[in-house]
């Protein structure tokens, strides 16, 4: 199994107008977990806890350099009442590659700057109904 470097990386997540946009210049890390709920079943006489598997969650959460334009993107969705799409490709957007995307609504949405370094941003957003795993 090859492995990939995380600079091929492809994020994208729809405007204000709806239209799904690449920011990964923008991005310098990207964390996508995805986890399950899991309910005790476990009753009397048991020497051991039992489970079953409940509800799918995920959430993302990005971050890199701000610029005004990437500002353009993001502000205008944050807290918005619609869902936005989004897409992400770990080992980039070539054909065949693996891509992940769904419907998510943006969070949080901060802006941080200080006197000795660049501007950055960091973003946060919940996802709304399945995850699809497909390929570019």
């Amino acid at each position: 199994m090859p492995f990939v470097h995380g600079k091929s990386t492809d994020f994208r997540i729809d405007n204000s107008g709806g239209t799904l946009t690449d920011i990964s210049a923008y991005c310098d890390s990207v964390d996508f977990p995805q986890t399950v709920e899991t309910a005790e079943t476990t009753t009397f006489g048991d020497s051991n806890k039992d489970y079953i598997v409940g509800l799918k969650d995920s959430t993302i959460s990005f971050s890199g350099k701000w610029d005004s334009t990437l500002d353009g993107i993001l502000a205008p969705i944050l807290g918005q009442a619609a869902s936005v799409s989004f897409q992400y490709g770990p080992a980039g957007s070539t054909v065949t590659n693996v891509k992940y995307s769904g419907e998510c609504f943006l969070t949080s949405y901060q802006v941080t700057g200080s006197v000795g370094d660049v501007v950055t941003f960091s973003a946060e957003a919940q996802v709304t109904g399945a995850v699809t795993r497909g390929t570019y």
